[in-house]
């Protein structure tokens, strides 16, 4: 679904059914102690391009709310977990590395694939 910063996100849901007018993230309510949320945290948070970036199964995302100083907007960042290999705090738009192995051609080495433009 649209986030209201106009992004794609499947942790948004919003509910307007015949006037209605709820909406929420779904990761931030899923964390423990949930965490609310507002409308103004869609406009600089990481997970849309996390998710459009990698589509794991194995990933999880555990999200966080950090505010460097009183005066700074709110943030919402998360930690990446891959529950296959269990490792964690890795690039969330790349991957673990081991779910997706990266092919000689990403890598920089053309060993099998010749590739010209």
């Amino acid at each position: 679904m649209r986030t209201p910063a106009g992004k794609e996100c499947h942790y948004f849901y919003g509910d307007y059914y015949r006037g209605r007018d709820r909406e929420e993230c779904r990761l931030l309510a899923g964390a423990n102690p949930p965490i609310q949320w507002y409308t103004s945290d869609c406009s600089n948070c990481d997970v849309p391009g996390i998710l459009l970036a990698n589509a794991c199964q194995s990933l999880v995302l555990i999200p966080q709310v950090k505010r460097p100083f009183p005066f700074i907007k709110r943030r919402v960042t998360v930690q990446t977990y891959c529950s296959k290999t269990r490792r964690q705090n890795f690039d969330g738009h790349i991957g673990c590395g081991e779910c997706h192995p990266l092919t000689s051609l990403f890598k920089g080495g053309s060993d099998d694939a010749d590739v010209t433009a």
